[in-house]
């Protein structure tokens, strides 16, 4: 794993042993950011006097709302909100491009967006959203940011999920998502990547949160969605802004390649080597 951070890492180390990347001065685009763990991720960062965050979301009223509350606060142009449906490539891209021009570049991408819901009806947008937008906005902002393509490097991070780290026959579909997120940074992050680029890939996985995106669940399944209920009581939660908080800490302190766990209230915790130790045993049925 390559060391040559540049001038993203500030001369401190953190908890965690790391080099402490800084938010001030720097450009965000979160999508999923007008509410949720994305809203609350967007204020705990414009405390630290970032350059500019781009929220994007479908929802509009929450959106402004938020955008205005950070620029009464922080500023005026230090935020703004973009309404951005992430499947819709050509709107998505000229919101990059419109983040770009007006702030001459880009520093950091937070790929937050996501829905769970594996009914018949929503389960191929709930793969739109969680993964093929997921997928399409990392590669542009690798795009824009890569050191070996012009640019000055930078931070995406992609929001997997505890669904990543086991099995369950509740939500198939979603578990598959998120599971395809993490496996997406597994590879994303190699070496032969990052040491062209220096952009760093990190994937964080929370657990249960206090957010919207359980309040329209489903299943393809009508004797599982009637089970759904009990099946998610049975997970620990936490508040949204103990994950959104934990979201601020992996950027802070996550090298390349790194994955986080926030859950049940606890304090984030990086599992990457558990997770390579976990890869390296299936890579061994592969290889051996």
């Amino acid at each position: 794993m390559s060391h040559s951070f540049g001038a993203f890492a500030s001369v401190c180390r953190s908890q965690f042993g790391t080099m402490v990347y800084e938010v001030k001065g720097k450009v965000f685009l979160v999508t999923g950011a007008a509410n949720g763990i994305g809203a609350w991720f967007v204020k705990y960062v414009s405390e630290e006097d970032p350059k500019y965050v781009a929220i994007l979301d479908v929802n509009e009223n929450l959106g402004v709302e938020l955008q205005n509350e950070l620029n009464s606060k922080y500023g005026a142009n230090k935020a703004k909100f973009y309404k951005c449906d992430v499947t819709d490539e050509e709107q998505l891209f000229s919101i990059y491009k419109s983040v770009v021009d007006s702030q001459g570049g880009l520093d950091v991408v937070v790929n937050n967006a996501g829905i769970m819901n594996d009914s018949l009806q929503t389960y191929k947008k709930e793969i739109a959203i969680n993964m093929t937008a997921l997928v399409t906005s990392t590669l542009k902002g690798l795009e824009l940011m890569r050191k070996d393509h012009g640019g000055r490097g930078g931070c995406i991070i992609n929001i997997s999920s505890v669904a990543a780290l086991h099995p369950s026959p509740i939500f198939p579909i979603y578990f598959a998502t998120k599971s395809a997120v993490l496996q997406f940074g597994n590879c994303l992050s190699d070496d032969i990547y990052y040491s062209r680029t220096g952009v760093r890939i990190i994937s964080m996985c929370f657990g249960v949160t206090d957010t919207a995106l359980y309040a329209n669940l489903g299943s393809f399944d009508q004797d599982i969605a009637q089970a759904i209920p009990e099946k998610v009581k049975a997970y620990p939660t936490q508040k949204v802004q103990t994950a959104s908080r934990a979201l601020v800490e992996a950027y802070k302190n996550g090298e390349n390649g790194s994955v986080w766990l926030s859950t049940s209230e606890k304090p984030v915790k990086e599992i990457t080597d558990v997770v390579k130790k976990a890869y390296g045993m299936l890579t061994e049925l592969v290889f051996n």
